[in-house]
């Protein structure tokens, strides 16, 4: 006896780092959670998200270091994979701190009423999100005019909004959803082009050839005028006969620079124009108008 005893491997004594990480924090439901499977569960979620960002370091390189690769595929892919590792890493951390994600189902249809109510505008914006991803009317780099008003580049595709960088560098967090259920102009979605008409008068003797050489004259100045034949070809056009002037357009097509800046190149545009036509002489009338003053009556007193 003594010696088959003797024989018996003896378990070995718990040491306190196996006795802290088995210590149980949660009981119930058919599932322990301890310390160790917590640990775990974090540590394999934090894996993911450190892989994440190395496969998007990684894309960004790539991006850099040839020139010919498609920027917002680019970023559309490095997106997606960022959602992947986002919800491997839940299915990891899940599995790991022992929770059966079929118990899973109550808490599904908690959720479903809750995007029912008051999630459904942050579920609405996430799924826009994605459409906006796979769609491709709308990536980053793109000019873009909102209904709203806001109008910038677009900066960034995030899960819940969309980031818009103005022209005054500041920065417009826009929800996904007005880029799907609203008006949107995207002036770069297809040759980064964009045509400005820019209104101005002159007095009614001036001569309309003189009017339009200085006009053409003008565009010529300005290095925001897309140099091209055909139909992008700078115009004047005579709109209108005013009251107290003639009011013409000119039309122009701006190069990819000036369609992100539309104010700085209709600055532009109008500061060429009034150099223009006072070297040639032609008068910028002010508005007229006349007035007629009458005597007062004088009253016929009554007798």
């Amino acid at each position: 006896m003594l010696l088959a005893a003797a024989l018996i491997p003896a378990e070995p004594a718990a040491t306190p780092v196996s006795e802290w990480l088995n210590r149980p924090l949660f009981r119930g439901g058919g599932f322990d959670l301890t310390v160790g499977s917590l640990t775990a569960a974090v540590l394999l979620f934090g894996l993911c998200v450190l892989l994440s960002m190395l496969v998007r370091q990684l894309l960004r390189r790539y991006a850099r270091r040839y020139e010919h690769v498609n920027l917002s595929s680019i970023y559309v892919f490095g997106r997606l994979m960022h959602y992947l590792l986002l919800l491997v890493g839940v299915l990891l951390a899940l599995n790991a701190s022992g929770i059966p994600i079929a118990r899973f189902t109550v808490f599904a249809g908690a959720l479903g009423v809750g995007l029912g109510f008051g999630l459904q505008a942050i579920f609405n914006n996430f799924v826009c999100g994605v459409v906006l991803l796979f769609d491709r009317s709308l990536k980053v780099g793109d000019f873009v005019d909102l209904a709203s008003g806001v109008h910038g580049r677009v900066r960034d595709i995030h899960i819940r909004a969309t980031r818009i960088t103005t022209n005054d560098d500041i920065d417009i967090l826009v929800p996904n959803s007005e880029f799907v259920n609203g008006r949107v102009v995207n002036w770069t979605v297809r040759e980064g082009f964009r045509r400005l008409k820019v209104p101005f008068h002159v007095a009614y003797a001036s001569d309309k050839e003189t009017v339009r050489q200085a006009a053409l004259q003008a565009v010529h100045e300005v290095k925001f005028t897309l140099d091209a034949e055909g139909d992008k070809a700078p115009q004047v056009r005579l709109v209108a006969f005013g009251d107290w002037a003639l009011q013409f357009e000119l039309v122009v097509w701006l190069n990819a620079e000036a369609t992100r800046r539309p104010g700085a190149a209709l600055a532009a545009y109008n500061w060429a124009l009034h150099d223009a036509l006072l070297a040639h002489g032609i008068t910028i009338p002010l508005p007229q108008r006349d007035v007629q003053l009458r005597r007062p009556q004088r009253a016929i007193p009554v007798s």
